[in-house]
């Protein structure tokens, strides 16, 4: 897995106002975790774009003033008008503890109900994992081309060497919707057929009302 490096440095003062002057610098304020005490600290937002705005999972190299940590991000904040990085959380790893991380999914080949006019439907943009760093991918592929109608990749088809999957089983993955078309071609063949007569029982010609039912013996006086 790719490794991007980060330069930071210690924040003096951990205030709100302290923070919005980083911010306004272009910095980002952040915290590493995982190793003991916590470390906050600021750096360039520029330097988030190769570990943000991508579609691989990454290794952190964390320099914060010559103190080197290797980490994941593990939360980032948004702004939810302007979009810029508010906050991001780091967590320390080493390679003999295992972690958890998002790996983003990418499929695969065609499914074979696209070839008849169906739409492939992500469900899910990534996984949840749990293993060794050595074992984490950068992405995890997802295989759709035997994917038809009606059918569904699902967590539990999933599997990988040496890492564990923590999403739901049986929540799906890729699924092929049915088109608009061919989904009111099925309901409107599945109410004629609801709507046809019994085997056996006779159809009422055109403009004859149906048979009346014989009527029960009223008994002798």
């Amino acid at each position: 897995m790719k490794t991007i490096e980060i330069i930071g440095y210690k924040r003096a003062n951990l205030g709100k106002v302290d923070a919005k002057r980083a911010r306004e610098e272009g910095n980002v304020p952040c915290v590493l975790y995982g190793g003991g005490e916590q470390v906050h600290f600021v750096a360039p937002m520029i330097l988030f774009r190769e570990l943000v705005y991508t579609n691989d999972a990454h290794f952190v190299h964390l320099n914060i003033e010559g103190e080197v940590h290797k980490a994941i991000l593990q939360e980032v904040q948004f702004h939810p008008v302007s979009e810029i990085i508010l906050h991001a959380d780091f967590l320390q790893i080493s390679e003999d503890r295992k972690i958890k991380m998002d790996i983003p999914i990418r499929t695969q080949g065609q499914a074979a109900g696209v070839s008849k006019g169906g739409t492939l439907v992500r469900k899910k943009a990534s996984l949840k994992v749990y293993g060794f760093p050595k074992d984490m991918p950068e992405h995890i592929d997802v295989d759709v081309t035997e994917l038809d109608f009606h059918h569904a990749i699902k967590v539990m088809d999933m599997k990988m060497p040496n890492l564990e999957f923590l999403d739901p089983k049986r929540a799906s993955i890729a699924v092929v919707e049915v088109p608009r078309a061919a989904k009111m071609a099925e309901e409107e063949a599945a109410t004629a057929a609801a709507a046809a007569p019994a085997e056996g029982e006779a159809k009422p010609a055109e403009g004859e009302a149906p048979a009346a039912e014989p009527k029960k013996d009223a008994g002798k006086k």
